[in-house]
């Protein structure tokens, strides 16, 4: 609030920092292959949590079977853990070993 004597402009200023928001990390998720879990399970995995088109999944599943392991998308850590705790879930429920691993990207 100015002082009484000097006039008012209007005008309100403050003080700007110069910290700079960091972009929070990115972490992979990833499927193992295994020989149990079937590529239908897999490919409606990646569709209903990942939100994969049908032949983004095939593609997605195709890669992990002939790979061993395939990268199913990239979240901030607690997405990323939040979808493989997901499919964990699913696949205990229909009694598939399907195993999950979550690691950082590299920038």
């Amino acid at each position: 609030m100015p002082h009484p004597s000097e006039p008012d402009t209007g005008v309100i200023t403050e003080s700007k920092t110069d910290q700079k928001l960091k972009r929070p990390s990115l972490y992979k998720v990833l499927f193992h292959n295994d020989n149990y879990t079937t590529r239908d399970f897999v490919v409606a995995i990646l569709r209903d949590v990942f939100h994969k088109s049908e032949s983004e999944a095939i593609q997605v599943m195709l890669h992990v079977h002939y790979n061993g392991i395939g990268v199913a998308g990239v979240y901030t850590y607690e997405v990323a853990e939040t979808k493989v705790q997901t499919v964990e879930k699913l696949a205990k429920e229909y009694e598939f070993p399907l195993r999950l691993s979550v690691e950082p990207e590299e920038d």
